[in-house]
C-alpha cells in the first residue's frame, strides 16, 4: 500500500512539474540586435528582421519597456564627444551603476556670438557645481551654430540618443538649463522641441532676443507652446543685459497662459551667477519635484511648418490650413501689458547706454519736470547712473506724489530739475512678443481614458500616437475635434508602430502602439 501511494505521487509531480516551472521566454536575436543599434537609423533597419522573427506585440512591448543592458565597464568622469563639427563635454559619476537610472542636465552655455566652435575642455563646467549624483551635459555653440538654430536642436536630439543607448538614462528627468544666451536658448527649445525635456531653467536669459531678425532664429516661436513643461527663472535686478524687471513681463505673460513658472529674482545679483550657492537647492529641489510626464494628458502645440517642429509627445500636426469651424484661440503672442504709471520719458538701449533721452510725451510729468529730447541722464536723486538699467531701478523707486530730482547733461551743461512723480496711470496697449508673417496651426488636447477632446486652428491633418499605458486596445477610441465625432472606433495595435517610434524615440517610458490619424477637412 506504501509502494502504491509513492508511485501515484510520483506521477503526479511527473505530470505537473514542467507546467508548474517558470516559463522563460528564449531571447529574441532580431529584438536584441534592435536594442543594441547604435542611433535610430541603424535601429530602423532592424525592424524588418524584428518582424519576420514573429514576436507578439505584448512580448516586444515587454521587452521595449524593460530595455537594453547597460554595460558595465564604460567611461566615467569627465569625456568628450563629437557629431559633425558639434562638440560636447559630459560627465558621468565615478560611481556610476548601470544597474539604475540617472537623471540629466545639459547645460547651454553664453557667449553664443563667438566665431569659432569654441574648446570644450576649456568650458566651465564645474561653474554651476551639484550636490545630486546626475550625467551633466555641455554642448558647443557658437554664431555659425547657436542654441535658437535647426543645427543646434538635432545636435542635442544625438547627444540625447547616444547618452541613452550607452548609458542608463531616466528618460523622465532629462532637463535644459543654460546660463545668459544659453538660458535664452533654453526658452527657444521649450518653444520647438518639447518632447525630450522634463523641464526648463533658463538662468541669466531673455526671451525677447529671440524676437530680434539678427538673431537668425529658426522659423518663428509660439509662447503658448510653453504651457507643456514647468520653468524656473533665474534673473539679477543689477544685469546691464537683462535685468530682471525687464524680463519679468514675459515670464508673467508664461504664466497667464498656464505655464507651471518659478522666477527668482536675485536683487543685487549682475550678469553672473555668483548667486548659485543660495539658489541651488531650490534649483535642485524644482527638478527633483519635477518629472517628465511622458504621456501627459493635455497638450498645446502651434508651428508653422509640418517638416520639424511639429511635434509634441503623442501629438503630430501633418498638415496646415483653415478649416470650417476652426477654434478661436487667443493670441499668445501678444503681450498685454495692462495698466502702468506712463512716466512720458522715452530711452533707447543703444545710445549713451540707455541714458539718452530719445522722447518726451507732450504734456506728460517728464515734460513738466522739464526734460527735453537730447538730454542724457546723469543722475537721479543724487545717485550717478550709469546705463539706463540704473536709470529704471531709480525711478522704480519712485513713489506716486513724491518729491524728485533728474539731473541731465544738455548742451555740455549740466542742469538739475526738480519736481513731483506724478505719472499718468494708463492701459498699455498690447504688444506682439515675436516677428510674424507666415500662417501656423495649433492643437490642443484633452485625454479621459479612451476618448481625446482636441480644439485645432489652422490644422488640416493631425495624428495621435497611443501608448498601451494610456489606451485600452479592447474599447473604442473617441476623438472629438471642434466640438464633432471625427474617429469612433477599436484600433488594433500594431508591432510596426511600436517598433517605429521606439527606433525614433528611443524612450522605455514613451512607447506608441498606434496611430491615428484625424482630417479636418477643406
Amino acid at each position: 500500500m506504501k509502494s502504491a501511494s509513492c508511485l501515484v505521487i510520483l506521477a503526479l509531480v511527473l505530470l505537473a512539474g514542467p507546467s508548474s516551472r517558470p516559463f522563460a521566454a528564449e531571447p529574441n536575436p532580431a529584438l536584441s540586435e534592435f536594442l543594441a543599434a547604435g542611433d535610430p537609423a541603424a535601429a530602423a533597419k532592424r525592424i524588418d528582421a524584428v518582424l519576420k522573427s514573429g514576436p507578439s506585440f505584448s512580448d516586444v512591448l515587454s521587452a521595449l519597456r524593460r530595455g537594453r543592458d547597460y554595460p558595465a565597464k564604460t567611461g566615467r568622469g569627465r569625456q568628450s564627444g563629437r557629431f559633425g563639427d558639434h562638440t560636447y563635454a559630459f560627465v558621468v559619476p565615478d560611481n556610476y551603476d548601470p544597474s539604475r537610472s540617472y537623471p540629466v542636465r545639459v547645460q547651454l552655455h553664453g557667449g553664443i556670438s563667438r566665431q569659432e566652435p569654441p574648446d570644450v575642455s576649456r568650458l566651465g563646467i564645474a561653474r554651476l557645481p551639484g550636490a545630486v549624483e546626475e550625467i551633466q551635459v555641455f554642448p558647443a555653440g557658437w554664431f555659425g551654430s547657436s542654441w535658437w538654430q535647426a543645427s543646434q536642436v538635432d545636435n542635442l536630439s544625438r547627444i540625447l540618443d547616444k547618452l541613452k543607448r550607452t548609458y542608463n538614462v531616466d528618460e523622465n528627468r532629462v532637463y535644459l538649463t543654460g546660463i545668459s544666451d544659453g538660458g535664452t536658448g533654453v526658452y527657444f527649445m521649450a518653444f520647438r522641441d518639447t518632447t525630450p525635456w522634463a523641464s526648463f531653467l533658463p538662468l541669466n536669459g531673455q526671451m525677447t532676443v529671440l524676437a530680434s531678425t539678427r538673431a537668425g532664429v529658426d522659423g518663428l516661436l509660439f509662447p503658448a507652446n510653453a504651457v507643456n513643461k514647468p520653468f524656473f527663472v533665474v534673473n539679477g535686478g543689477r544685469d546691464p543685459l537683462y535685468p530682471a524687471h525687464l524680463v519679468a513681463p514675459f515670464v508673467e505673460h508664461l504664466a497667464r497662459l498656464g505655464t507651471d513658472v518659478v522666477f527668482r529674482v536675485k536683487a543685487d545679483a549682475g550678469h553672473d551667477t555668483n548667486w548659485w550657492p543660495q539658489e541651488r537647492p531650490r534649483f535642485e529641489t524644482f527638478v527633483d519635484e519635477h518629472p517628465r510626464d511622458p504621456l501627459p494628458d493635455r497638450i498645446t502645440w502651434e508651428t508653422e511648418r509640418v517638416d520639424r517642429y511639429n511635434r509634441a509627445h503623442w501629438l503630430v500636426i501633418d498638415r496646415l490650413g483653415a478649416t470650417a469651424g476652426d477654434a478661436d484661440f487667443a493670441d499668445s503672442n501678444l503681450l498685454r501689458p495692462g495698466k502702468a504709471y506712463d512716466f512720458g520719458l522715452r530711452t533707447d538701449a543703444s545710445e549713451d547706454h540707455g541714458r539718452r533721452v530719445i522722447d518726451v510725451s507732450d504734456g506728460s510729468n517728464a515734460s513738466r519736470l522739464g526734460l527735453r529730447r537730447g538730454d542724457v541722464l546723469r543722475e537721479v536723486d543724487g545717485h550717478r547712473v550709469a546705463d539706463g538699467s540704473e536709470v529704471v531701478q531709480r525711478m522704480q523707486a519712485w513713489a506716486v506724489g513724491s518729491e524728485v530730482q533728474l539731473k541731465v547733461e544738455r548742451g555740455g551743461q549740466r542742469t538739475l530739475l526738480e519736481g513731483r512723480y506724478q505719472p499718468e496711470e494708463v492701459e498699455m496697449p498690447a504688444v506682439p512678443i515675436f516677428p510674424r508673417g507666415k500662417a501656423s496651426g495649433r492643437v490642443d488636447l484633452v485625454r479621459r481614458g479612451n476618448s481625446v477632446e482636441a480644439s485645432t486652428r489652422g490644422v488640416r491633418a493631425f495624428t495621435l500616437l497611443l501608448s498601451p499605458s494610456k489606451f485600452d486596445f479592447r474599447q473604442p477610441v473617441r476623438v472629438t475635434a471642434n466640438g464633432r465625432v471625427v474617429f469612433d472606433r477599436i484600433v488594433e495595435p500594431s508591432t510596426a508602430t511600436l517598433l517605429k517610434w521606439a527606433a525614433r524615440d528611443n524612450d522605455r517610458t514613451m512607447l506608441f502602439g498606434a496611430e491615428v490619424s484625424i482630417e479636418m477637412g477643406p
